[in-house]
């Protein structure tokens, strides 16, 4: 497996506290148990059954059946008094369960056993750390005040479950005034922080076009409108959006990943339909693709002859993080491992992440820690059929949790 960085050196671990490095074994077991039956957005039955049966065991009032498969864990430190209780905040932990319809190439004894659906982005490892952190919580309630909710959500890949979440109240009762999250992150080595202020990750709009021309001979074009032809120039007119209005200092991109047309060669095809998404990171965009979009293709067919049918909606909105609680965040960072690369800053990625949702109502920080280890052939891209990652990264992921917990809340 080719890395576009170096091997990580081994990753001083001295930092995690012993009560977390004691869990770790329990966090391997429970994450490879998790990727064992990966389940589809909202159909996370079984993942929610094991959240729920863990939670129960170790005393920790939760809520389930939120938004489908959604849980809710609560957690109450010190000073939970009737008179200090109004003036004690509330942290929320977000992480997310559901896996990708991919069929598993890895050939590991805790390998897939749903066919095509595998947990192929690292949601096992995101549950997994949540339910430390919320048994690290529930045993040592003396080392923090205040309320600290975990979120379990599910369908993060799509459809998305943070806005259906947020409408059935998981950020009310009590009310939260911050929110964290992380992603573990094959992009960057074992153990080193991606954090930043302001956006993460991008901005998803979507959409779908048919091109309506009039088929014939391939022989006659003449008495033919060629939806590929049509469909050839607006792809290549699509471009012209980022490369020629948006400033090149913001970044976006147009991507058209479907094309389907045509039946035979000797034909002209009637119709082509087209699959695309939109991404960007400047929330002043919404809005703005979208004109631009119907603009290029409206023009495109009026010149050619032919119609169009657009559907185009909005997915997520960018990932923006607060500049408070990213300090925040930065900081513990600083606290909890050194590794060759430690902080990157500027982390970004087009990709996208409903967490999105959760940051625009209350202020947060969704940051990467890194999962790779090239050493071990653990360093495949998200989404790729042998994705896998190093799970020391879990033990990581509950310390920076629970450090962002004391110092937030204390």
């Amino acid at each position: 497996m080719v890395s576009t960085f170096p091997n990580p050196s081994s990753v001083d671990l001295s930092r995690i506290r012993l009560a977390i490095r004691s869990l770790q074994p329990q966090l391997v077991e429970w994450r490879r148990r998790l990727h064992q039956q990966p389940e589809l957005g909202f159909q996370e039955k079984l993942t929610a059954d094991f959240v729920s049966q863990k939670l129960q065991e170790w005393g920790i009032e939760y809520k389930t059946g939120i938004a489908h498969t959604g849980i809710v864990a609560t957690i109450k430190g010190k000073g939970q008094d009737s008179e200090t209780i109004q003036n004690l905040k509330v942290l929320a932990i977000r992480a997310d369960m559901d896996a990708l319809p991919i069929q598993e190439l890895n050939e590991v004894p805790y390998k897939s056993q749903h066919d095509g659906v595998m947990h192929a982005c690292g949601h096992d490892g995101h549950t997994a750390i949540a339910l430390g952190t919320a048994y690290h919580l529930q045993q040592h309630r003396q080392d923090f005040s205040g309320t600290v909710k975990i979120i379990f959500q599910p369908a993060e890949e799509s459809p998305g479950g943070a806005k259906p979440m947020i409408e059935a109240g998981v950020l009310k009762n009590p009310d939260v005034d911050a929110i964290i999250g992380l992603h573990l992150w094959n992009n960057l080595p074992l153990g080193t922080l991606g954090v930043r202020a302001g956006a993460l990750m991008a901005a998803v709009e979507c959409f779908n076009c048919t091109i309506l021309g009039k088929g014939g001979h391939g022989a006659l074009p003449h008495q033919t409108v060629d939806s590929v032809v049509v469909a050839a120039q607006i792809i290549n007119a699509l471009q012209t959006i980022v490369a020629r209005n948006v400033n090149p200092i913001d970044s976006a991109v147009v991507t058209v990943g479907e094309l389907h047309a045509g039946t035979k060669r000797n034909v002209i095809a009637d119709t082509a339909r087209m699959s695309a998404s939109v991404r960007y990171f400047n929330p002043s965009f919404k809005g703005f693709f979208h004109q631009r979009v119907e603009q290029i293709i409206a023009g495109i067919c009026q010149s050619q002859g032919a119609n169009y049918d657009l559907e185009y909606w909005s997915l997520y909105p960018p990932v923006i993080n607060d500049i408070k609680i990213a300090e925040l965040v930065r900081t513990v960072a600083e606290e909890v491992v050194e590794t060759p690369m430690g902080i990157v800053p500027e982390c970004q990625t087009m990709a996208a992440e409903d967490m999105s949702f959760f940051l625009q109502e209350v202020p947060g920080c969704y940051f990467f820690l890194g999962s790779a280890n090239p050493e071990k052939d653990l360093a495949y891209p998200h989404h790729h059929p042998r994705f896998d990652f190093d799970e020391t990264a879990l033990g990581m992921g509950v310390e920076m949790f629970v450090r962002c917990v004391e110092k937030f809340l204390n």
